[in-house]
């Protein structure tokens, strides 16, 4: 069972950053590529960031050039540094373990809670 907490969330206003976190257990990211998440309200889940196990990082366009994803192994820790932040970021940010290669990742059957961002002025 993968275990994994999202913190870093909160409210922020359009074009204000923040940095959320993704705490595992036992090196899981030497192990694993790991993937960035977020549910808006009425949407589906949809994979904005990922990175894997040898450092290559993908984005969704939505995202590419305001979200920039980074690990840090030996903290057992997955990183999405936010910035330029717009009102339709609004989302619950999940992190995942992936499998499976860029273009074609499959995240693990377990989710956390979540981060709620809320980008309003």
């Amino acid at each position: 069972q993968v275990q994994l907490v999202e913190s870093g969330g909160g409210l922020v206003q359009p074009g204000g950053s923040l940095r959320l976190s993704c705490a595992g257990a036992r090196s899981i990211f030497s192990f694993y590529h790991g993937g960035w998440y977020r549910q808006a309200p009425g949407k589906e889940r949809e994979l904005v960031a990922s990175i894997t196990t040898g450092g290559s990082t993908d984005y969704a366009d939505s995202v590419k050039g305001r979200f920039t994803v980074s690990r840090d192994n030996a903290k057992n820790t997955m990183y999405l540094q936010i910035s330029s932040l717009k009102p339709e970021d609004t989302a619950v940010y999940y992190c995942n373990v992936l499998v499976g290669e860029v273009g074609d990742f499959t995240p693990s059957k377990d989710w956390g809670q979540g981060t709620q961002v809320t980008v309003s002025s």
